[in-house]
């Protein structure tokens, strides 16, 4: 029986969350609506750094009104971030299976982030029987009115992980990250306070368009124009690339070598990022997103300052469980909301070890 067909390998880290489900069954779980903000610019206990990313799901008691499903889903890019998405989502499908409910999906995304190409990934799908298709959404402006017309010409029409449509947009519902803008202002406000608020900054934005890369950016120039003694001397894209963030950063450097700081706005480049100022012994102070593990190890060897984590496998698990309500022709209300909130943690140095452990099953 087949139960799943996707583009993108899940590797190591399917090793990691079992680890990460061993070592989280018996942890506490704090407040589900707790973001960035919430930690006061401090590292985090080791409870909260258990609940940063939840493991523990169980589904909730909606009896579906099927026993067979199949969706779609399209992200921007083959890449580790959208695997960790992945096992929460093989977590809820291995649960209803256990109840006799059969959930097959595609889980499909090109090697580089493409709003034309996730357009001709739509139309394609649009033509099968899918009984949900869930996008995350590469480019808001270009691809919101195609998901509009998709719902208008009957298809149950979704949007999940951290990019959700335009607002007004007909998708029915979104799961994932509802405080990109935040999350950029939170990462930015403990940098400014780290660099005493003054000095030169960069921002390494992301894919051009792609809502969570751009809302984060916005964040940051906000909380930036804040300090008079701070000013962005470089803000680029880098196409959630570790290579290109690299390259960018070697090149801002040159240009500006008295660089106080640099922002990161995807999981990618912080990584790219450290890579450059480690090489050119640089001193900028580098903050960023995400849980890769070479950013974790970079964090812990305090060349990132801090990184924002988001809960991964609970988007993918909420992804699935709110597909089905979905699919058997429920709207948001009391079953389930229009908007998903999933959660992202700030942690510090302090909590790299942790967190490496948590996740990968490194223990350093």
């Amino acid at each position: 029986m087949k139960i799943i067909s996707r583009k993108s390998g899940i590797l190591s880290v399917v090793l990691a969350a079992l680890l990460a489900l061993s070592a989280c069954a018996d942890a506490p779980v704090e407040d589900p609506k707790r973001t960035a903000s919430d930690t006061g610019g401090h590292a985090m206990s080791a409870e909260q750094l258990k609940s940063a990313v939840n493991f523990d799901h169980e589904l909730d008691s909606y009896v579906p009104k099927k026993d067979h499903y199949n969706f779609y889903f399209t992200y921007k890019t083959v890449h580790p971030w959208w695997d960790a998405v992945a096992l929460g989502m093989e977590d809820a499908q291995r649960q209803f299976l256990d109840k006799g409910i059969r959930i097959t999906y595609e889980y499909m995304a090109p090697e580089g982030a493409s709003a034309e190409d996730q357009t001709q990934r739509l139309h394609d799908a649009l033509s099968k029987d899918y009984d949900v298709i869930g996008v995350d959404v590469a480019d808001d402006a270009i691809i919101s009115p195609i998901l509009d017309e998709m719902v208008d010409s009957g298809a149950k029409v979704m949007t999940f992980s951290s990019s959700d449509a335009s607002e007004g947009c007909k998708r029915i519902a979104y799961v994932g990250n509802t405080h990109n803008y935040q999350d950029g202002a939170d990462l930015t406000e403990a940098l400014c306070e780290k660099l005493g608020y003054k000095g030169k900054v960069a921002i390494l934005v992301g894919s051009v368009g792609a809502p969570c890369h751009e809302d984060r950016a916005a964040g940051a120039k906000d909380t930036i124009a804040k300090y008079p003694d701070m000013e962005i001397v470089a803000t680029e894209y880098d196409n959630d690339s570790v290579d290109t963030a690299y390259d960018l950063t070697k090149k801002i450097l040159a240009d500006n070598p008295d660089l106080s700081g640099i922002i990161c706005c995807n999981m990618s480049n912080p990584v790219g990022a450290a890579r450059a100022v480690t090489e050119l012994e640089s001193d900028a102070v580098i903050v960023g997103m995400d849980h890769d593990e070479e950013a974790l190890r970079y964090l812990n060897d305090g060349v990132i300052y801090c990184l924002g984590v988001q809960d991964c496998y609970s988007i993918g698990f909420d992804t699935i469980c709110i597909a089905v309500k979905i699919a058997d022709g429920n709207m948001p209300g009391e079953l389930f909301p229009e908007k998903t909130n999933e959660i992202t943690t700030v942690i510090y140095q302090e909590d790299a070890a942790q967190m490496l452990e948590l996740l990968y099953g490194v223990v350093l």
